[in-house]
């Protein structure tokens, strides 16, 4: 089945071959990584994770209001709690009293608080005096990361119990229309990112039991529930996964390791040229975050004629590499949250001059 049509949810956003990141920094202070961050990406700043702190983990971020969480020094679900299915009851009258008509802001349940993403308020109050932003960037978990990183009470992962998944993949998507409609209120377009990791696991024995059926109806409830609150809609994979599978989904944008990984996504060239065909755009993770060797001796020249060979790959007469530039969004491979800072730095920086090589040559 071909995928769906791109939605127009955040019109008047142009890509362009403009700079972004992907989340994560190692820093421990909200302020000094958003300096960071508009320092390097200022036309589409982020809300910066860190994890340094505890409450920012891919996990921990985002479960906040589930019922039966328990968090310490290991996290998950007690379904087997006496107040359980009470909690339970709450969150589905939730759930469905906010599908029908979104709480105010403030008083939604499904908020992140200022505790779990301090950036995210922090970007929100600093965005307005900040000229040249031409949309903001935000994130998060994505439904199959969170359920085979979560268990309930004896162990078992959270995406084999039907209670917990349908709990999840909810609360998931309305945490991210909140985001959406948090971050829309600075009047710019919004790009949100559902990070998922976890599908570098599809096809292991560990997850031979999961149908991509399954795992695709819960992104799609995650994708939609941003899309319609306004968002772009994009899923970041930092290692390689079912490429084919991805693209069958509504996805507005698609970012990914093109790095590394790039001779394995181009063999879904098709699939890749009809996302673009519809309007989507190619998050190219082109700076590399996973090896020092690596960070260290790349230029942004380097990166500059390792894009032009890639495009070249995918355009295959089709498109020319300016058109190709203006679908193309130029990020690192993965956050740089667990990078020594200096090479984290090193990153951001070749991330903008990438992206300024590129646009200067073909924009």
């Amino acid at each position: 089945m071909p995928p769906e049509k791109t939605k127009s949810s955040a019109a008047g956003f142009a890509a362009s071959g403009r700079a972004t990141l992907i989340g994560s920094l190692p820093v421990a202070d909200h302020r000094e990584a958003l300096a960071l961050i508009f320092a390097h990406t200022p036309e589409i700043p982020l809300w910066p994770q860190l994890p340094a702190n505890p409450r920012e983990g891919m996990m921990s971020q985002f479960i906040e209001g589930l019922p039966g969480v328990v968090e310490g020094e290991k996290t998950y679900i007690d379904a087997g709690a006496e107040q359980f299915q009470e909690q339970l009851l709450r969150f589905f009258e939730a759930y469905l009293q906010e599908s029908e008509s979104p709480a105010p802001l403030p008083r939604s349940p499904f908020g992140v608080t200022r505790e779990r993403a301090g950036g995210l308020y922090l970007l929100r109050e600093e965005c307005g005096s900040k000229p040249g932003i031409v949309a903001v960037k935000g994130q998060v978990t994505g439904p199959f990361t969170l359920l085979t990183g979560l268990t309930d009470q004896n162990q078992r992962l959270g995406y084999y119990d039907p209670t917990i998944r349908e709990m999840a993949v909810k609360g998931l998507a309305m945490k991210a229309a909140w985001q959406v409609r948090f971050l829309k209120e600075m009047g710019l377009p919004v790009i949100l990112f559902i990070d998922e990791p976890a599908l570098a696991g599809l096809g292991s024995s560990s997850f031979i039991s999961i149908s991509l059926d399954d795992i695709g109806q819960d992104l799609r409830e995650v994708i939609g529930a941003a899309q319609q609150a306004g968002g772009l809609a994009g899923v970041h994979v930092c290692a390689n996964t079912d490429w084919n599978f991805l693209l069958s989904l509504p996805l507005d944008i698609l970012s990914f390791d093109a790095y590394s990984y790039f001779d394995r996504l181009i063999t879904c060239r098709e699939q890749l040229l009809s996302l673009l065909d519809r309007g989507g755009i190619i998050a190219w993770g082109l700076v590399p975050t996973s090896e020092e060797e690596a960070i260290r001796k790349e230029t942004a020249d380097s990166l500059a004629r390792r894009w032009e060979k890639q495009a070249a790959l995918l355009a295959g007469g089709r498109w020319d590499l300016p058109a190709l530039l203006r679908q193309t969004l130029i990020t690192p491979s993965c956050g740089t949250g667990s990078l020594a800072p200096e090479l984290a730095r090193r990153v951001l920086a070749l991330t903008r001059d990438l992206s300024a090589s590129l646009r200067a040559k073909y924009l």
